[in-house]
């Protein structure tokens, strides 16, 4: 009876072994797949955040784009506006400038 009750417990105390060895595996494993699902996540935000960044330098390249014809097409605008009124001048300027060289001539002489 000794015997049998002795077998008992050493059975026991390897069921118990087993089951710690068991559950440290088990443990192992899940702090592993924790671990490396983190870095998936890690990983993830590193590439959002790349892909976010792009993304905003494009739209600001954009925006900068669109400004800059908007500036060069108004500066033509203006350009061509002053021109016409330049062109408009023209011919008063050309005689204002003819009656001041004849007047110049006459003071000469």
């Amino acid at each position: 009876m000794k015997i049998e009750v002795l077998k008992d417990i050493r059975l026991a105390e390897e069921d118990y072994k087993k089951m710690i060895s068991e559950a440290q595996e088990k443990r192992k494993t899940i702090i592993t797949s924790a671990e490396l699902e983190a870095d998936n996540m890690i990983q993830k935000a590193h590439a959002d955040a790349e892909e976010f960044k792009k993304q905003r330098i494009a739209d600001a390249r954009k925006e900068a784009d669109n400004r800059y014809q908007r500036i060069v097409s108004d500066g033509k605008a203006e350009a061509m506006a002053l021109e016409n009124k330049g062109r408009q001048n023209l011919p008063k300027a050309v005689d204002l400038l003819v009656s001041r060289f004849r007047e110049q001539l006459n003071v000469s002489t």
